[in-house]
């Protein structure tokens, strides 16, 4: 089979499967989800959904979290993971979005990138999920599931070589939900530890199950 039917393939099956998948972190505008992915990073979004409620009810806005100081949000989000850091960086991320862009969140990769604690991962999700451009945030399940299936080669080692592939092969319409899927997919079936490839309506495809049940 060809990368390109592979592509094909996977899509397929995860239009049936997953026809509405979405991200699962809770917000109610771009600030609060552009808030709820930096405390996502290696954290669950089940605990990030438990601690942004209180979060967003006193700080629903960047204006509100730019006047806070980053003991004051450490205090709503001491449960996630690097809980000082990333006080630290939504404060400065807040006062710098209100002071440059009037608490508005720039759609354009680079304006978002220049955010403390906004990487390209977490661009591409703001980016993807808000306006629905065709990026492709590649987090660790993303990255897993992708070469576990066979849709990247061995030799794309890094995140952005990822995403370079993904976005090459899945087309300019399917790589918002694809983002979704392959996440989805990861944190559900193809998991770290102990994959599910038993529950896996896509086993048939996968390049380590093939390689698994050879050895």
């Amino acid at each position: 089979m060809t990368r390109k039917q592979l592509y094909r393939e996977v899509s397929a099956y995860f239009k049936e499967a997953m026809p509405n998948a979405k991200t699962e972190l809770h917000y109610d505008n771009p600030f609060q989800l552009l808030v709820a992915v930096i405390l996502s990073a290696q954290c669950t979004d089940k605990r990030i959904n438990q601690v942004t409620p209180r979060l967003f009810e006193d700080y629903p806005c960047a204006e509100a979290m730019a006047l806070a100081t980053p003991e004051v949000i450490y205090s709503y989000i001491s449960s996630v993971s690097y809980p000082n850091n990333k006080a630290k960086h939504l404060v400065e991320m807040a006062r710098m979005l209100w002071e440059k862009y009037g608490g508005e969140v720039p759609q354009d990769l680079k304006q978002l990138t220049e955010l403390p604690g906004v990487g390209r991962k977490t661009a591409n999700v703001v980016l993807s999920v808000v306006w629905g451009e065709a990026r492709m945030a590649v987090d660790t399940h993303v990255f897993r599931v992708s070469h576990r299936l066979g849709l990247v080669p061995d030799s794309c080692t890094t995140p952005f070589s990822v995403e370079q592939m993904l976005v090459r092969h899945f087309t300019e319409e399917e790589i918002p939900d694809a983002h979704h899927w392959l996440i989805l997919h990861g944190r559900y079936t193809c998991t770290a530890l102990r994959p599910k490839c038993d529950k896996c309506g896509i086993s048939h495809l996968c390049k380590a199950y093939r390689k698994k049940i050879r050895s």
